[in-house]
């Protein structure tokens, strides 16, 4: 893995250890597997962005802390300039530019979604606590969620349960964009 992976585990290990957890009790929390975790922790896998999204629910800090290193500061307002998002690449299926890193105490994430095509896809699903809010920029998307699948062509836009095992994939062989809102 990069160096921008292993700062990011080395940061999950660093908060998890502040805050007296055991890895037995954060895998447990999280409903994965503890050798997961530990995969997470040392950058041998990606680690998937709803994934990042739960830990800084739990280590009750900013998303952008996990993903910078950095402390969120802005509190009357954070603008990001276009593709100048804090890129999150932590699974081959999709490219995650987070849109605001810098407000602190935000009550939502907001991202850049990017989905590649790839033909009879069906992406690994995930699921994390809250709501999620999804409206297409360009493209189709297919979303499988809890046993559904939803077509949606550009702006077009879908509002669920993220605690439902879920997941989207591109169609007709062209990427897809579409912004996305964890609540």
């Amino acid at each position: 893995m990069n160096d921008y992976n292993k700062n990011i585990g080395n940061r999950i290990r660093e908060l998890r250890e502040l805050s007296d957890i055991t890895i037995k009790d954060i895998a447990k929390e999280l409903n994965i597997k503890e050798e997961t975790y530990i995969q997470y922790e040392n950058a041998e896998v990606d680690i998937p962005a709803s994934f990042l999204y739960e830990l800084a629910t739990i280590f009750k800090v900013d998303l952008g802390l996990l993903l910078t290193g950095e402390e969120s500061r802005m509190n009357i307002f954070d603008v990001t300039r276009a593709n100048k998002g804090i890129k999150v690449d932590r699974s081959k299926e999709y490219i995650h530019e987070n849109l605001c890193s810098n407000f602190i105490h935000k009550k939502a994430e907001t991202f850049l979604v990017e989905v590649d095509p790839e033909k009879n896809a069906i992406p690994s699903l995930n699921s994390h606590p809250g709501q999620e809010f999804n409206y297409v920029l360009e493209g189709s998307l297919k979303i499988f969620i809890h046993n559904n699948e939803i077509i949606l062509n550009e702006g077009d836009c879908i509002f669920f349960d993220s605690t439902y095992k879920h997941a989207m994939v591109a169609l007709n062989d062209k990427p897809a964009k579409f912004i996305a809102m964890i609540i």
